[in-house]
């Protein structure tokens, strides 16, 4: 089972809903005459009903005593005009809260999606993205339903069930009084079965999330669902996430059940006994009959505002835990601007144009032991291409990532041109630095739309150059060419063309420095020849970091590194490695050091 990060604290911790739910005062505001008016119609319209038994007690005590068929007639007239008003004025209501709260339910999940494109990368790596997901759909649908309707009857039926009582006494105190008795057991029953089912609610919304990460896992993975054969193993573990949510629905259900069977039978039970003691009073002379039909049409009357108590908990229960899971994301900090001084390593330097530098670069992820890279010195000069050799794990990729602040550094500082990274807005910093990774990511877009990505503002001439660079020329033979959709993911493409496409969108705006994370492993050695020498000419244009895996990416730097648990353990050109470091010329060989130095040597040549 997929575990959020917030899900065992939430499990301890159990605040009230009402404080829960005031959290969602800012986004409701803008919509709150709206709402106000609603509720107030709802009132009006609730109350009404509290009319129609008064108006009974006249037509009994009036024209149904005196026989007096116009009088009768009348009263019928008006109860019916009575029911078509209140009828309009729920609907008007629904009116009222139709429009607005569609609105609050959109801003709500623009808000949330733009807070998560602006959260660090190690949110993403430690939340589930069906966590994420059920957020931004399920929750959200719970939250308008609640603002639409358990909402304003709280209200409502509050306000009814208070104006119901007072006629109630009114007519007839000692009746009345009967039917208070239940209120005490009723406020106790409602209370332990708030917290009991706040806690159900939690586990089945958090069940929903893991259980929408594993179809969307199943759809994306689908391909090697097939491959491997493992339709039956994926079927058992999504069947078991299914009936773990189902037994926990139940549970609510039970719970559910419960607590509206008791709502139901005690108020029952008082209108019973009022029943019993009024037809008494009427034949001992003491109450009339059109006062007992008033004060039965009226405890009738509060009869759903009574009932519904039970469900209306239920939603704002839901409702309570899908504004808590909601904000569990909106409250983690979003990407500092700047990082500040504090993360540089000997103070300020005076600026210098002099490319890409590396001083005493250390990091390591929040919740791992150990530094991933430790002490990291590097310069790469203006102009200069710089590959980054290194063995699985070693902390290549985790390097590339430091440049462009997908994570910040821990130690040390990374500087372009003398200007420290930390103290420069992300925006300009990514403008200046493009990126591939190894893994190239696709949109459903169409092919122009996924390189330009890379450049917002670039024309037609640099997106065909960006293209030619990357020898995707394939792009020509595509159904509508640029224009062609690639699908989710990319999987229309192959896996090279899809590589190609990303190293397309790095260079596309010309960077003046370029990060790429073994940009060429995906193609054939003649595509891969190709791209090179397009590549060539750009890097002679930008400052390059290279992470390089194989000889032939190698020679396209200036100059290489080799990084051997977290720390750079030698730099210069291909050659002097192969015949300095054994790590280096076994990595590049994949034999024996000596062996494999001798042969790269002799190839070189």
């Amino acid at each position: 089972m997929t575990h959020t990060p917030a899900a065992d604290d939430a499990a301890s911790r159990n605040p009230s809903a009402v404080r829960t739910l005031l959290r969602l005062w800012p986004y409701v505001r803008p919509v709150r005459a709206r709402l106000f008016s609603a509720a107030f119609v709802a009132v009006v319209a609730s109350c009404l009903g509290l009319v129609i038994p008064l108006v009974l007690k006249w037509m009994v005590d009036g024209p149904v005593t005196d026989r007096d068929p116009g009088g009768v007639w009348l009263g019928a007239l008006a109860l019916l005009v009575l029911g078509i008003v209140e009828a309009v004025l729920f609907g008007f209501r629904r009116w009222l809260v139709a429009r607005p709260l569609a609105g609050v339910e959109a801003a709500m999940r623009a808000a949330l999606y733009r807070h998560l494109q602006r959260l660090p990368i190690a949110f993403h790596d430690r939340w589930a993205s069906g966590q994420l997901l059920s957020r931004g759909t399920t929750d959200l649908m719970l939250l308008r339903m609640f603002l639409a309707f358990p909402l304003t009857f709280l209200l409502v039926n509050a306000t009814t069930i208070l104006a119901g009582f007072v006629i109630l006494l009114v007519q007839e105190w000692t009746l009345g009084l009967v039917l208070l008795i239940p209120v005490v057991p009723l406020m106790i029953l409602c209370s332990l079965f708030e917290s009991r089912y706040s806690l159900a609610a939690r586990r089945a919304q958090d069940q929903v999330g893991d259980l929408t990460t594993v179809v969307e896992e199943g759809v994306l993975g689908i391909r090697i669902i097939k491959g491997f054969g493992r339709h039956h193993s994926q079927s058992l573990a999504f069947r078991a996430l299914t009936r773990r949510l189902r037994t926990t629905e139940l549970g609510k259900a039970r719970l559910l059940a419960g607590i509206w069977g008791v709502i139901m039978t005690i108020p029952e039970l008082a209108i019973g006994a009022a029943l019993v003691l009024g037809t008494i009073q009427v034949a001992d002379g003491g109450l009339s009959a059109g006062t007992l039909v008033a004060f039965l049409s009226t405890a009738l009357a509060l009869r759903w505002p009574v009932e519904s108590i039970g469900f209306i908990l239920a939603l704002c229960q839901e409702a309570a835990t899908a504004t808590e899971r909601y904000f569990e994301v909106m409250d983690v900090p979003e990407e500092k601007e700047t990082a500040g001084s504090g993360t540089t390593a000997s103070g300020p330097v005076a600026v210098q144009e002099d490319g890409l530098r590396f001083e005493a670069v250390g990091f390591h992820y929040p919740e791992a032991p150990g530094a991933v890279l430790d002490g990291i010195d590097l310069h790469i000069r203006p102009g200069e291409t710089l590959a980054l050799v290194g063995a699985t794990g070693s902390g290549k990729t985790t390097l590339t990532a430091l440049v462009p602040r997908l994570h910040e550094v821990t130690a040390g500082r990374i500087t372009l041109d003398g200007e420290d990274i930390a103290l420069m807005e992300r925006r300009r910093l990514r403008e200046l630095v493009s990126v591939a990774f190894e893994e190239p990511t696709l949109f459903s877009a169409s092919v122009g739309e996924n390189v330009l990505m890379g450049a917002a503002d670039a024309d037609e001439a640099a997106l065909s150059r960006a293209l030619d660079v990357a020898q995707a020329g394939f792009v020509t033979d595509l159904p509508d060419g640029i224009r062609t959709e690639v699908g989710e993911q990319g999987h229309s493409l192959s896996g090279g063309q899809r590589q190609r496409l990303a190293l397309a969108r790095a260079v596309v705006g010309r960077p003046r420095f370029l990060v790429l994370d073994d940009p060429l492993s995906a193609l054939d050695v003649h595509t891969e020849a190709l791209v090179e020498a397009a590549l060539r000419r750009v890097l002679r244009e930008t400052t390059a970091l290279i992470v390089a895996h194989r000889p032939s990416t190698v020679l396209l730097a200036d100059r290489v590194a080799l990084l051997s648990d977290g720390r750079i353990a030698a730099v210069g050109t291909h050659q002097e490695l192969l015949r300095t470091s054994a790590e280096y010329a076994w990595l590049m060989a994949g034999t024996e050091p000596h062996t494999g130095a001798k042969a790269l040597e002799g190839s070189d040549r």
